[in-house]
């Protein structure tokens, strides 16, 4: 198969901890033909998208780790499948891409995740859809409401809707200190809408992200525990991973939502869990493949291309 991947500038992968690498290296491996591409590499003309990109080889080196041959404009119905891996932010620029994808998908192409459904999914209201595993919630932009909310719950978080890896996330506690400053920040003085949540003290043994690949769990979850005192688990904000099998209620969450995500077309969803409670759906670029296989073994990049290729089969079944 020819697979593309929509991601990042390739000199910019850490590949001792990269999905996007572990993936490649996996596709590359079984005999696809690997290419990446850039999302303002992509062009529409003339009703057709189309995209410069390049063939991809893998050196086996970890620090000059690829070698790209020249690219070339190419329609991105060519392709056998197209890997959305574009981190965030998602910013205007990111929705465009994901016009443009959908567009390809009008020509031929196969897109994972579907952009559309990447689009619908915000990855902090998604949660919102599956109250019945969620700390209690609020998404606003009005201080009252707020305020409220904290004096209800007393231990809270707040956080921005468009935030990753941790950036923008605040705890206030039962004596509300900074309360006003924070919301302010946040708010940008009520014109932007914020999420906020009821303290989750497991935050301590972890947020543990679970991967969902094809409508099924990994069997490993990667639990990411704060460190230095900090609230914040995410592995970008200095948080420790360790992988660790999935509890009853992880395997709960992660089976009952699997099925109705990969029907949305989402092929790879990372869930975050927080002790017994749901509290995000990470939809655009889901990582931490590498740190479960070095950890347990368990092959997640191998996991991921089998459904690529089940999905392209099944895709090309549809059409004939």
């Amino acid at each position: 198969m020819k697979i593309a991947f929509l991601a990042d500038p390739l000199a910019s992968f850490k590949t001792y901890k990269d999905s996007t690498y572990a993936m490649m290296v996996e596709a590359a491996k079984r005999g696809h033909t690997v290419y990446a591409f850039e999302q303002n590499d992509m062009a529409l003309d003339g009703g057709v998208v189309y995209a410069n990109a390049a063939v991809i080889t893998m050196t086996g080196d970890s620090h000059d780790w690829y070698r790209a041959a020249p690219s070339h404009e190419t329609n991105l119905g060519d392709f056998d499948a197209i890997i959305q891996r574009k981190d965030p932010p998602f910013d205007m620029e990111y929705i465009y891409g994901t016009y443009l994808l959908e567009l390809a998908e009008k020509q031929g192409a196969q897109v994972f995740n579907k952009p559309s459904a990447i689009r619908d999914h915000n990855e902090k209201l998604s949660i919102a859809q599956f109250s019945q595993y969620t700390s209690p919630t609020l998404v606003t932009s009005d201080e009252a409401r707020i305020r409220a909310f904290q004096k209800h719950h007393g231990d809270i978080i707040l956080k921005p809707l468009d935030g990753m890896g941790g950036a923008g996330v605040f705890r206030v506690t039962a004596d509300g200190m900074n309360l006003g400053s924070i919301i302010e920040t946040l708010t940008d003085n009520g014109a932007r809408t914020i999420m906020v949540q009821r303290y989750i003290p497991e935050i301590v043994q972890g947020d543990k992200r679970i991967l969902v690949i094809g409508g099924k769990p990994v069997p490993y979850c990667l639990a990411r525990i704060p460190q230095n005192g900090e609230v914040r688990g995410n592995l970008a904000a200095g948080g420790m991973g360790v992988a660790q099998p999935l509890t009853e209620r992880d395997a709960e969450i992660a089976n009952a939502l699997g099925p109705i995500l990969a029907a949305r077309g989402l092929l790879l969803v990372g869930l975050d869990v927080i002790g017994d409670c749901l509290t995000e759906v990470n939809v655009t670029s889901p990582t931490c493949f590498q740190e479960i296989t070095q950890q347990t073994g368990f092959q997640v990049a191998a996991m991921f291309v089998d459904a690529v290729e089940a999905a392209v089969a099944q895709g090309k079944q549809l059409k004939n």
